[in-house]
């Protein structure tokens, strides 16, 4: 992938940013019309899918259902400390409920103390309990050094996830453009990279995707999609600007 320059919003028209964004709705303080008012705007920006709390999948997949936007979830978040089998046991909820994507955190401490083969068995036994379902392992990048970023990608992509994917959003620093390169440098083309935690304008996204993301997570869907609507009308380069904010 040539990564010299972004794509612009010719290079990217709506349907193809909708079809990029799992739109986050993950902040534990919302409450029931919090979660509402946001599943009626993925709905009506029609973005790809949602990712909602566990607690929420039953009441997202009914809410959303005949919208065309698919409802995913979290496992072991955010810091991906709960045992293996409470993961297994996570995920198996979550499928009952309705999930059609799951978004797991690894374990950050056994990454970090270069214990491989428990990131990858943690792994695997989710990915076995998800069956078909695509399992996103959440590295949270901001913890890891590059080496360890790599070592984590592989150990995913050797338990069989479907994405790498960068940060919760929750642990203080979010998505980079040289992470997400070095992430597809490290699984190829056969293995998806989701770019979360900070993409929170249309410039933003259009960075992620050249260094070679094709899943973006972010609470800022209306934003990114408004902005890209106000761009195509008015030619400007930029309408609303980014900033820098988690999830």
């Amino acid at each position: 992938m040539d990564n010299a320059a972004s794509p612009t919003p010719v290079d990217l028209g709506a349907d193809a940013v909708r079809a990029l964004i799992d739109h986050a709705i993950l902040k534990p303080e919302l409450t029931r019309a919090d979660v509402d008012a946001q599943l009626d705007e993925a709905a009506a920006y029609r973005v790809f899918s949602v990712c909602v709390r566990p607690s929420d999948v039953a009441h997202a997949v009914e809410r959303l259902t005949g919208t065309g936007v698919g409802v995913g979830t979290v496992i072991g978040f955010p810091h991906g400390t709960t045992t293996t089998a409470a993961k297994v046991a996570e995920s198996l909820q979550a499928l009952a409920d309705g999930a059609f994507e799951l978004d797991m955190v690894q374990n950050i401490g056994a990454a970090k103390s270069g214990d491989w083969d428990r990131v990858e068995s943690d792994v695997r036994a989710v990915v076995d309990a998800a069956g078909d379902t695509v399992v996103k392992v959440i590295l949270e990048t901001a913890f890891l050094t590059d080496d360890e970023i790599v070592a984590a990608s592989r150990a995913a992509q050797r338990a069989g996830a479907a994405f790498v994917k960068t940060s919760t959003g929750f642990a203080g620093g979010g998505a980079t453009t040289e992470h997400i390169r070095l992430m597809r440098e490290t699984v190829g083309p056969d293995t998806g990279v989701k770019a979360s935690g900070g993409v929170r304008g249309l410039d933003t996204l259009l960075e992620m995707v050249a260094a070679g993301a094709d899943r973006i997570g972010t609470s800022a869907s209306a934003r990114i999609l408004d902005e890209l609507a106000h761009r195509a009308e008015t030619g400007e380069s930029s309408a609303l600007g980014d900033d820098t904010s988690s999830y």
